[in-house]
């Protein structure tokens, strides 16, 4: 049975705690709003967030705060980086909780995250929705970032392989658009460039800021955590355009934590219509090494 309460989490007041005895999400609504937590009641949290960031903060400036928040891209500064810090109202109606953020005064773009959790396990459904309230049509994408704990590695899926010359409808087209940034090293021992993956770790060792961006077909991305596996999936649609030189996936790694970023497709809004993007959210009990057969025979079953 879900169970809806209030709760403080660290340095944050007013939050949402949604649990049903296996999982539970806590959510701010002083500000953002974030998903500041998600994990098994018997396990460790998966997401980043700062806290000390609640404390003293200015109204006026934009605050990551860590955790799972929605944004709209492409990224440009400052429309994108509007100061989500009011409080949000919420609405509960015993199966799925709802956010909705107030009107942004310098971009009249709304967003409104919808959270359901399933009645037993561990699966997450996340509706993001931004709609345009202007008077006119605005181009932009709904963007997802999920920020990750310290100390972990996300496994990225490549486009299966395929011969040259071999099935030629397949073999001779670009099949996996991989988009680098200015301040991306592909050197960077925090890759590692496999046959069916690419795996992004997490080190706080390394000062540098690193960034990736890829189509993601196969729809999903995951990251190994305190010896569990948190999924992300989201769906490719092949009629659409996306962000970024095609990317509907973007994964973002500097001291402290990784982000697991989904896109939705680039268009114009009209006025009073939404962008939308859906995720889905599980957690599991496998620890994958970088070896890609096992990571293979441990993700069967769960795809």
């Amino acid at each position: 049975m879900l169970k809806l309460e209030k709760t403080d989490f660290l340095n944050w007041k007013n939050c949402l705690r949604l649990t049903n005895g296996e999982t539970e999400l806590i959510v701010s609504t002083e500000v953002g709003p974030r998903i500041i937590s998600y994990r098994k009641t018997d396990g460790r949290n998966f997401f980043k967030v700062f806290p000390e960031q609640i404390a003293g903060g200015d109204a006026g400036t934009w605050t990551s705060y860590g955790g799972h928040r929605l944004w709209h891209a492409p990224e440009v500064f400052p429309r994108t980086y509007y100061p989500d810090n009011s409080p949000v109202p919420y609405e509960w109606d015993g199966i799925t909780l709802s956010f909705r953020c107030p009107e942004e005064s310098t971009t009249m773009l709304q967003k409104v995250i919808t959270v359901e959790l399933a009645e037993t396990g561990t699966e997450v459904r996340l509706d993001h929705r931004i709609y345009n309230r202007n008077l006119w049509p605005v181009v932009f994408a709904p963007w997802c970032l999920t920020v990750m704990d310290a100390g972990g590695r996300a496994i990225i899926p490549q486009e299966p392989y395929v011969p040259h010359g071999q099935n030629p409808g397949e073999s001779f087209e670009a099949a996996r658009p991989l988009i680098l940034w200015q301040f991306t090293r592909m050197n960077d021992p925090r890759f590692i460039w496999g046959g069916k993956y690419i795996q992004f770790k997490e080190d706080s060792h390394y000062s540098s800021k690193q960034k990736i961006g890829i189509t993601n077909k196969q729809g999903w991305a995951a990251y190994v955590l305190h010896g569990q596996l948190f999924l992300k999936r989201h769906d490719y649609e092949a009629d659409a355009v996306y962000p970024d030189g095609g990317c509907n996936a973007e994964f973002f790694t500097m001291p402290g934590f990784l982000e697991i970023e989904s896109l939705g497709r680039l268009e114009s809004v009209a006025p009073g219509d939404c962008a939308r993007l859906t995720e889905r959210w599980s957690i599991h009990n496998i620890n994958p090494s970088e070896d890609e057969n096992d990571i293979d025979n441990q993700l069967k079953g769960i795809l």
